[in-house]
């Protein structure tokens, strides 16, 4: 008895499949898509050069339009309400959730500053660095403070005092007997 009832069950699974075949018209299709727009691609020449803003290890592309950032060996760019990153300047760029914690360092006027060579009232002197000398060193120069004890941003007369990453740094004003303004920065974040 057991044999006739799978025998039936699977005939009627077999005639049900081919029904369900034979209903759906020809050529039908069923796609769904769900997905957040990509931004545009941005032409570049060559590989861009970059500046790192001072009191940071954020490096920005300054010769584009558009905010494109460097920072922890990723690249990213805000566009239409959302942030996306990649591995590479020109392409595969992925929508990523929430802002990256490095924006909050970045001064809203950051373009100003670097139109005047003006770094918080003070003369900046930065250094367009290729493209591939980031890529290569950005890890070795944030571990050893390259930009802070080496070049010091290149901002003169000041004594910037870095803080632990997600705090905001702070300027010593000379003839201040040591002792440092607030250094409250107008980031995005803040």
């Amino acid at each position: 008895m057991k044999a006739k009832q799978l025998g039936r069950l699977a005939l009627f699974g077999i005639t049900a499949l081919w029904l369900s075949i034979l209903i759906l018209p020809a050529g039908a299709e069923m796609n769904v898509q769900v997905g957040i727009n990509l931004p545009p691609l941005i032409q570049f020449s060559a590989p861009p050069e970059m500046v790192v803003l001072p009191e940071t290890y954020v490096y920005v592309v300054p010769d584009v339009q558009e905010d494109i950032f460097f920072y922890d060996g990723w690249w990213w760019r805000p566009w239409k309400g959302n942030w996306y990153r990649s591995q590479s300047h020109d392409r595969d760029w992925a929508h990523f959730s929430g802002v990256p914690v490095f924006y909050n360092e970045v001064p809203k006027e950051w373009r100003q500053h670097y139109k005047n060579h003006d770094w918080k009232g003070r003369r900046w002197q930065y250094e367009r660095i290729p493209h591939q000398q980031v890529q290569q060193n950005w890890h070795g120069w944030k571990k050893d403070k390259h930009w802070k004890k080496n070049k010091n941003w290149g901002v003169e007369e000041s004594n910037f005092q870095q803080q632990e990453h997600g705090q905001q740094p702070q300027v010593q004003e000379q003839g201040n007997q040591g002792k440092g303004h607030g250094g409250k920065g107008k980031g995005h974040g803040k």
